[in-house]
């Protein structure tokens, strides 16, 4: 019997790996800079065109390499950083696995200079496909240069599968943020399409903060400085009054290692309890140092992902330093039980006060028990509208049959209520017993419709404001407007760049009512990330997504007889009343008879 298990060829073994390994450009970008910084290098220079698709070019004046290691270092599992299965336990540095490089010499046309700097001439290797192409001794600076060209050539449908330049270069700038920022020591630059995007001198911790979020994070922070025999913190959380609606400015850093923990982001969230609303975030900039026997960094290839031996205790240390920060520089609400500071300042009357005892007017005709009846003012058109809607019978509870049911339930009855009950849900009485709406699902249901349709067609109407506002993002969340803007612009939002990472707010959607402009269109950002990570949708159903769940009516918001009447009526005007633009349900309904099934009847 022939034999059919075949050992496969290293090319096409690295380009498995590199599906892995290198997903996207910003990939690439944050596996080269991470070899940069193991080389013990001091200035770091990264060259980008195209967002990474045409050119990725990492120079470094860290150690530099012999012609022997600068050749071997483009095999699979070929490092410096550890030599025994033991060595996984105390690992400092940032790669340890030996993919990254011939992952992308699988993928990419690379060329790589190097020389160490005791020696005299350096190496030049050309390496397309796994396979070197020309092998030279060469002048170079002393250090390492990589060129990484034509990224996925050889494999077009991964290249395919590329997003757009404005979406890749701000993945490359989340990456290159992650690993500039613990590194203040550390030269960076960062060019792209031949402009200079980064300038980060060598400095302290605050001040790489500053350079790369901007002048105003200087008064926004508070300083986070506790050494325990578990863990020792270090760094900046931000103040609870400029909180965000967007998570953009939240790190934390193992050992100058980026991680996502969202257990660890609960810790922090935890220590604002009480100053921030539940849809606003902290940002924070923290550095842990721990014991490397007491993590496992070994999990996945991007290594962001790290388990704890004691999390428990580290969860708890974190939050507590985050609110004795807060704390102790009075944002935390404080009690005196000695003396009430609030009580110190307040200013005398003058004798000339005239003091007037106060005064109560009672309503004899007052009837509290006495109730009135409203006839819904919009009772008379609600059948020219329900004719329009149009539900596709197959989705459960949405039979054309039962909307005709309920809409004849509800013109049949002359004298109706309608109620909100816990500032969550919309009560009104129908012919067969009572309908239950929840607003802010149908509201969203309503203004998603619309901003589909006004982006669609470009014809939403802005409001100019009388004074422009001036709002400082971060540099991916800046890249993300710039990409979004002819659709923001399509919802109302006027905007125009302003400088670095800046943005002048000019106008608001007409329909926005009482807004900040930052924080809705920080929250419409937030919103638009969310959803990109979960759904599948293109550009536009997601912008109105988001926007119509943060523009629409929140739990606890009060509203009148007339608003929920004409809520009501734009609810069954759309196309899909039924259900929110998330696919959650709206309406449900209780008849008579189960009603009186409930009371045993």
């Amino acid at each position: 019997m022939q034999d059919i298990i075949q050992l496969l060829p290293d090319s096409v073994a690295n380009q498995i790996a590199a599906g892995e390994v290198i997903q996207r450009p910003a990939s690439a970008v944050k596996e080269l800079i991470e070899n940069a910084v193991d080389a013990g290098a001091d200035t770091i220079r990264l060259i980008v065109k195209d967002s990474g698709k045409s050119l990725i070019q990492v120079i470094d004046n860290g150690s530099g390499m012999s012609a022997n290691d600068a050749r071997r270092s483009f095999e699979r599992h070929a490092t410096s950083k550890i030599t025994k299965a033991e060595d996984l336990f105390t690992i400092r540095t940032k790669g340890f696995r030996g993919e990254a490089l011939a992952s992308i010499a699988a993928i990419a046309q690379v060329e790589m200079k190097s020389r160490k700097n005791e020696a005299e001439t350096g190496t030049r290797i050309e390496i397309e496909a796994s396979e070197i192409k020309n092998e030279e001794s060469c002048v170079c600076s002393a250090g390492t240069s990589i060129s990484v060209k034509n990224l996925f050539y050889n494999v077009p449908a991964r290249r395919n599968f590329l997003k757009s330049d404005q979406v890749e270069f701000r993945h490359i700038l989340e990456e290159f943020e992650r690993i500039a920022l613990p590194h203040p020591e550390i030269t960076f630059s960062l060019h792209h399409n031949n402009q200079l995007v980064f300038q980060l001198d060598k400095g302290s911790f605050k001040q790489r903060i500053i350079s790369l979020f901007g002048n105003k994070s200087n008064e926004r922070m508070v300083p986070v400085d506790q050494e325990t025999t578990v863990i020792n913190l270090a760094g900046y959380v931000g103040k609870p009054e400029f909180a965000r609606k967007t998570r953009g400015e939240q790190f934390f850093f193992i050992n100058k290692r980026f991680i996502k923990s969202s257990y660890l982001n609960h810790a922090v969230q935890a220590a604002y309890d009480h100053l921030l609303s539940r849809d606003s975030f902290p940002s924070y900039f923290i550095m842990m140092e721990v014991d490397p026997k007491s993590i496992d960094i070994n999990i996945h290839p991007t290594k962001t992902e790290i388990k704890f031996e004691d999390e428990r205790s580290i969860y708890a240390i974190l939050r507590s330093s985050v609110k004795l920060s807060l704390g102790k520089f009075n944002l935390t609400p404080t009690l005196d039980f000695e003396q009430e500071m609030s009580f110190a300042n307040i200013p005398l009357k003058s004798e000339k006060d005239f003091v007037s005892e106060p005064k109560v007017h009672v309503n004899a005709d007052y009837n509290p028990f006495k109730t009135e009846s409203k006839t819904l003012s919009s009772k008379s058109n609600w059948n020219a509208l329900y004719e329009s809607i149009r539900l596709e019978t197959s989705a459960p509870g949405n039979s054309l049959e039962q909307v005709q049911s309920q809409l004849e339930n509800i013109q049949e009855e002359e004298e109706k209520q309608v109620l909100q009950l816990h500032g969550k849900y919309i009560l009104t009485s129908i012919k067969s017993g009572i309908m239950l709406i929840d607003q802010q699902g149908a509201h969203e249901r309503i203004l998603y419709e619309k901003y589909v349709s006004y982006i669609a067609q470009r014809k939403s109407l802005s409001q100019q404001l009388l004074f422009p506002k001036t709002i400082e993002f971060g540099a991916g969340d800046f890249e993300l407007v710039k990409e979004l803007q002819p659709e923001l612009k399509g919802l109302g939002f006027e905007l125009s760049e302003f400088g670095k990472n800046t943005f002048v707010l000019n106008g608001l959607p007409a329909d926005i009512k009482n807004a900040d402009g930052a924080e809705l269109l920080e929250g419409v950002l937030e919103n638009y990330k969310a959803n990109l990570a979960v759904l599948k949708i293109d550009t536009r159903e997601n912008l109105a997504r988001a926007m119509a769940k943060n523009a629409s009516i929140k739990t606890g918001d009060h509203l009148t007889n007339e608003e929920m009447e004409e809520l009501i009526d734009q609810l069954f005007a759309c196309h899909m009343p039924y259900r929110s633009a998330s696919g959650k349900s709206i309406i449900t309904t209780l008849t008579l008879a189960e009603m009186e099934n409930l009371f045993k009847k």
